[in-house]
């Protein structure tokens, strides 16, 4: 009997050690991983300099574990284990029975000073009438579903402080309450760290009132996946969360988007939508809302107003702009991390009637760019 699991051992250890290799090095190398979301390291080139410094040998290790047979497999059994075991955290996301959760990074209060003057210094040097909303992410409006042990920024103390430090011609768009509210509807996906299109009507009704919009609330809703598992998941890999459902919302008046100018800030090509459906099949799903984020988005509606919006955002916005169409005959939507020169290169401030910052407080809270809002040519 002994024997006998000494051989068993023995294949088992033959099968590690020249199967497992083989089927490595025949095995098709991906660049992407649609699972995690994330690209795959490459193999590294090999150079004097580069095992010298240990770089090849660092890039080698990280090259063989992107690709090791069935690793997708192996990450979820780790992360399972881990999750049995009673860990809490598993990547910087919190599981809990029906949710995931990201714990926010603490506040750079250095850089958080730097966003805010340069928004102050933009409503001073432009004419045109300047919002901010800073949205509060899933962790912030469901902060007591999270046991009181486990560290968490205090979303709603760290929105107030911030908008204490904007000038009076800055309009702050307070949705915390509104949101809160509506904490027991389906606003913020289980999976992933975005609103979802209803928490993002819940914003909209709230901002309309703030800018002096027409709140407009007659929309058809449909549903245009529910096998959506976004980033959280892409993080810690765990399928005990229900997927979540992406929801469109068409208003009644059929007031629509019907030119698109999109810019990557190399490249410009035209859409006539603003949604991007072929994004349902893969899994990033949440591009179906204008697509991949990018330097600047032109939109042009057939609203009946002559009212135009700059919009200069995270990707929060991209489900909240289907709401702002039947407000304005112009929506130019800039993304600040793709704007690698200066944002009059894109679009004129003067020229527009209101611009709205908007961003969620966890990327507010450590944003570099948003402080280049602010330069000029």
């Amino acid at each position: 009997m002994l024997r006998k699991q000494y051989i068993k051992s023995a294949i088992a250890f033959l099968i590690l050690i020249f199967i497992f290799p083989f089927i490595f090095f025949i095995s098709d190398k991906k660049d992407f991983s649609e699972t995690e979301n994330r690209s795959l390291e490459k193999r590294p080139e090999i150079s004097v300099e580069s095992v010298a410094d240990k770089s090849y040998m660092n890039g080698i290790e990280a090259y063989l574990s992107d690709h090791f047979p069935a690793r997708i497999n192996w990450v979820k059994a780790k992360l399972n284990l881990e999750r049995l075991s009673g860990k809490e955290l598993i990547n910087g996301i919190y599981i809990t029975d029906d949710r995931m959760y990201e714990k926010l990074p603490e506040p750079d209060y250095d850089e958080i000073d730097l966003s805010v003057n340069s928004i102050n210094k933009f409503a001073e040097m432009y004419d045109t009438k300047t919002f901010v909303m800073i949205a509060p992410t899933s962790a912030g409006i469901y902060k007591d579903e999270l046991e009181p042990y486990l560290p968490q920024v205090d979303q709603k103390k760290l929105i107030n402080e911030i908008y204490g430090k904007f000038a009076e011609n800055v309009h702050k768009i307070d949705i915390f309450s509104a949101m809160y509210s509506a904490r027991d509807e389906y606003i913020y996906y289980r999976t992933d760290h975005h609103w979802t299109s209803k928490g993002a009507f819940t914003a909209y009704k709230a901002a309309a009132r703030k800018m002096g919009l027409p709140c407009y609330e007659d929309y058809d809703v449909e549903k245009a996946a529910d096998d959506f598992r976004g980033t959280f998941y892409s993080k810690c890999l765990y399928d005990g969360i229900k997927p979540d459902q992406i929801d469109i919302f068409k208003p009644g008046n059929n007031v629509v988007a019907y030119s698109l100018t999109l810019n990557d800030g190399i490249n410009e090509e035209y859409a006539r939508d603003i949604y991007f459906p072929e994004f349902l099949e893969t899994n990033d799903k949440y591009c179906l809302f204008l697509g991949h984020n990018r330097a600047l988005t032109k939109i042009k509606t057939n609203a009946d107003t002559k009212r135009k919006l700059l919009l200069i955002k995270d990707s929060y916005a991209n489900s909240f702009v289907p709401f702002l169409i039947q407000n304005y005959s112009e929506i130019s939507v800039i993304d600040l991390r793709y704007v690698k020169t200066c944002i009059t290169d894109y679009a004129d401030p003067n020229e527009f009637d209101h611009t709205l910052f908007l961003y969620n407080a966890s990327t507010f809270s450590i944003d570099k760019n948003i402080k280049n809002v602010g330069l000029t040519q």
